[in-house]
Parts: structure tokens; sequence; C-alpha cells
């Protein structure tokens, strides 16, 4: 068996106290062929947030951390899987494993509340960042999920906001869980949407405010005598949302999605999330004070999205828009070794030169 412990306790409380500006889109397609698609963004507009993608095989053992140390509870891996981590390799904020089993960690701050951390029991606890990895290890279906997670202990470390789960399976269910006055809250989403604060059920109830919205043109009208028109295509969207916030991304992630015609295939859903994502990049400096902005290409640092049907990752990164593919077919999870790697070998964007003769 192959364990697993969690250096770098400094670096990460670094990470955990200062996060400020943490952001996150997903979304979900479902192919004509019956492929189930889920894609998501992650912003960070403070610095460069260190990510890698890693590799967990069967039988890796973890114990968590909690606000006293590295004495949580303890888990082994009963699944292979592969996801994008932040900081520590550990940490893995969306993944799929080799069921087509996907979840995904989207910060929640200011609504959620985990339970009381009880430090006489710590070995009950896991900490909200090792969630993600703690459900792919151990499941294969959002239902196996939603039971689970009722009795579960989840703390914070130090300083740290608290976050919340979109979880989905390749037979087409999809969950949120949050934890509400201590206590773990399971929602079935329809709208295969999420973002971050406030909560969910309140992002749904306001998509009611959009009601009138409609893809299309808008037939002229006359008022007073006076002849009204379109100014252009789309006018049926006039008055969605067009800033970053949490409740504007929802609205308006839910309405892109809603609208895209449907891909022939896992592939060509993939593409297709990862154009109706373009949607959703956050440009340095929009988050910050004027002079203020860090130096470096976006606050949309990576964006990924998995095939469950197919159970393939994809990603692309502020620096680099080639979209990058991990088969998890390809891989032996009985064989192969705990691995991470830089999502980017080089850190800049390639550009490939015409030549004109």
């Amino acid at each position: 068996m192959k364990t697993i412990t969690l250096p770098a306790l400094i670096l990460s409380f670094a990470f955990l106290l200062v996060q400020t500006t943490l952001a996150c889109t997903g979304i979900s397609l479902t192919a004509r062929d019956g492929s189930r698609i889920v894609a998501r963004t992650i912003e960070w507009g403070g610095s460069k947030l260190p990510s890698q993608y890693v590799v967990i095989p069967r039988g890796t053992e973890f114990t968590s951390y909690t606000p006293t140390g590295i004495n949580g509870l303890q888990f082994s891996a009963k699944y292979g899987l592969v996801g994008l981590s932040v900081v520590q390799k550990e940490f893995v904020t969306e993944g799929m494993n080799e069921t087509g089993l996907s979840a995904g960690l989207f910060y929640f701050p200011g609504y959620g509340q985990y339970p009381a951390f009880d430090s006489t029991n710590p070995g009950r606890t896991l900490a909200d960042l090792q969630v993600v990895c703690w459900i792919l290890s151990n499941f294969a279906s959002v239902d196996e999920v939603g039971q689970a997670v009722k009795n579960l202990q989840v703390t914070a470390l130090e300083g740290a906001a608290t976050v919340h789960w979109r979880v989905a399976d390749s037979n087409g269910k999809q969950i949120v869980i949050e934890f509400v006055d201590g206590q773990a809250q399971v929602y079935d989403n329809p709208a295969g949407v999420l973002t971050n604060a406030p909560g969910f059920p309140w992002q749904l109830t306001n998509l009611n405010n959009y009601v009138n919205l409609y893809p299309g043109a808008v037939d002229g009208q006359t008022w007073a005598n006076t002849p009204l028109h379109q100014f252009g295509a789309g006018a049926g969207f006039l008055g969605l949302p067009g800033d970053v916030t949490p409740p504007s991304r929802f609205v308006r992630a839910f309405f892109y999605q809603a609208t895209a015609p449907q891909a022939a295939d896992g592939e060509a859903a993939i593409i297709q999330s990862f154009h109706i994502l373009n949607n959703f990049d956050i440009p340095i400096g929009l988050e910050h004070k004027t002079g203020e902005a860090p130096a470096f290409p976006s606050a949309t640092q990576w964006t990924v999205a998995s095939d469950l049907s197919n159970r393939k990752l994809y990603y692309r990164t502020m620096y680099n828009s080639t979209i990058r593919c991990i088969d998890l077919n390809t891989i032996n999870f009985e064989k192969v070794k705990f691995a991470a790697f830089p999502l980017d070998p080089q850190e800049k964007e390639p550009i490939e030169y015409i030549r004109i003769k």
C-alpha cells in the first residue's frame, strides 16, 4: 500500500489565509450520443496559483490534516483517479475517477458553515480541500456520495473560507453539497451549473428574475408613433448580466449552456464547453484597484472539462490555450505510481508563426 502525507503546511496556510478572490464557473453538456460532459474554470487573481495534474493509483492511503496537525480521517483509494490540484498535490480541486465519477470544489465564502472541529477526536475529520480526493477515491456514483456525506465531519484550516462541491456521474445525475449550520445539505442540480456564493437554492430561485429572456431576434414595435427595433442579433437576451459576480456568472452560464446546440459526440461537446467557458475568463485588473494588479496573464488560471462517459479529462491554462487530454482508459491504476506534474512545463503561450513566401 502506498502512503501519502501532507508536507508544506506553511505554504498551504499562507495560500488559504490570503485567498479572497477565488472564483469558479461550472457547466454541463450532454452530446447526442449520450456523452456526459462537466467543465469549469478556476480563478485566482491574487498571485500565480501553483497547480499540477495528479495521477492517484488504487490503494493510495491518505491521512487528512486538521487545524491541529496531520491527524485527521484516514482513507484508501478504492478507485484510481486523475485530477488538477492547487498548492499541494493532495488538494485535488477538480477530477474524475476510473468509474466516470466527477467532483469539484468551488469557493463558497460567507454562507457555508462546517461542524465545530472536535480536537479530542480529530480522526473523524476531513479537511475541505481533501473532500474531492476522498469522494473520487471511494465512490462510483452520485447516489453513493449523497449518502456518505451526511455523516461527514468537514473542517477548514485556520483562517480559510468555506467551499462547496459539485459531483456528477456518467448516468447524468448531479448534486451540489453545501454545509449549512454544520449540517451537510445535498441538492439535486438540474441546471448543471455552479458558481460561488450565495447558496445553491438561492441561485436557482434567482433565475426567475430572467424569465423574460429568450434566444434570437426581437420583433419591432411602435410606441407613441415611434418605431422601435433591435440594434443587432441576440436582442432577446438584452438584460443578461455581464459582470463577474457569482450570481451574474450563474445566470449567464445557465443561459449559454441551455441555448447551446447539442454536439454530436463527447469530443465535440468538450470543444463546445471550452468555447462557452471562454465567456467567463476574468482579465487581470478587473478585481484590483488601478495599479495593483499582479503581472501574470489572467485571473482565470485554468479551465478543465471531463468526458464522464469516455473517461477523458481535458485542460488548458492561462499560459497555454492548447487543449491537452489525459485518457484514463490508458492508465493502469493498479500499477501506476502516484505522480504529480506541472500543468505547464513552460509558462509561455506558444505562438505559431505563419510564413508567407
